[in-house]
Parts: structure tokens; C-alpha cells; sequence
């Protein structure tokens, strides 16, 4: 597979207000039921660095997640807007480097570094396939 090239720099922004079904209590990751989940505030980095890259890529090539390392530092409440910024700060090979900054009316509540490659969408799905059939004819 051919890598394109990519230069650092590219970013992406995504908002979203917070509701009742972005909460902890709701996801399962504690007993906050008016306050921002982390998986949330992971989800929206991870479509931010998406969004920052994956619509430079020629067709049937894609970006898919590798590592995601965040700090959660503040609270944010039910009814507020987050906004999330991802900027691709490093390139190499087909691994892509971005810095990731959370932030709601009040200012920033977590940050992150996120690692994602980029992949034939055909080989990828290929792999996963291999993969399951070992479910059927494990190896001994």
C-alpha cells in the first residue's frame, strides 16, 4: 500500500452539547448522571482526529485508531457545549500523531494524544475476517 502524503498541521473541530444519553450514569462509567462522561469526551477526540484527516485520503484508504491517552481534568455539566480541537502533529510512515484539547464554556476540561493509522479499508475488514474464522478452526 502506497502511504500519501499527509502534512502535520491539518486539524478539525467538532461541538456537542452535552445530554442526558452523554452523562457517566448513562454509559456506565459511574454514578454522575448530570456530568460528562469520559467515554464521551473520548468519542468526540477520536471524531475530531478523524475529521482532521481521513477526507485527504485518496478512495479506499482509512484511518483507524491505535492509542488514546486523555486526561479528564474538569467537570462538565448536562446542557453545556463541548467543543473539541485535533491537530495532526506528527507523520510517520502510516502512523499519524495528533494533539487533542477538550474544552466547554468555562475553558478546557481534558486533553490527549492519539495515534491512528492509515489502512486499506478492504484490508482491514480482510484481517478481521481472517481473525473471526479462528473462532471456527482454532489453531492447535
Amino acid at each position: 500500500m502506497k502511504v500519501p502524503e499527509i502534512k502535520p498541521n491539518s486539524s478539525a473541530t467538532v461541538q456537542k452539547l452535552i445530554t442526558e444519553a452523554d452523562t457517566a450514569l448513562h454509559l456506565g462509567s459511574g454514578a454522575l448522571k448530570t456530568l460528562l462522561a469520559t467515554p464521551t469526551l473520548s468519542a468526540l477526540m477520536i471524531e475530531a482526529a478523524v475529521k482532521a484527516v481521513d477526507h485527504q485520503l485518496p478512495k479506499g484508504l482509512i484511518t483507524i485508531g491505535k492509542t488514546l491517552t486523555i486526561t479528564h481534568n474538569e467537570p462538565t455539566t448536562q446542557g453545556m457545549t463541548v467543543t473539541v480541537k485535533a491537530k495532526l502533529i506528527e507523520v510517520s510512515g502510516n502512523r499519524l500523531r495528533f494533539n487533542i484539547y477538550a474544552y466547554d464554556e468555562i475553558g478546557l476540561i481534558g486533553s490527549g494524544c492519539h495515534d491512528r493509522y492509515i489502512v486499506s479499508h478492504q484490508g482491514i475488514l480482510k484481517t478481521a475476517e481472517d481473525r473471526k474464522t479462528k473462532l471456527f478452526n482454532p489453531v492447535v
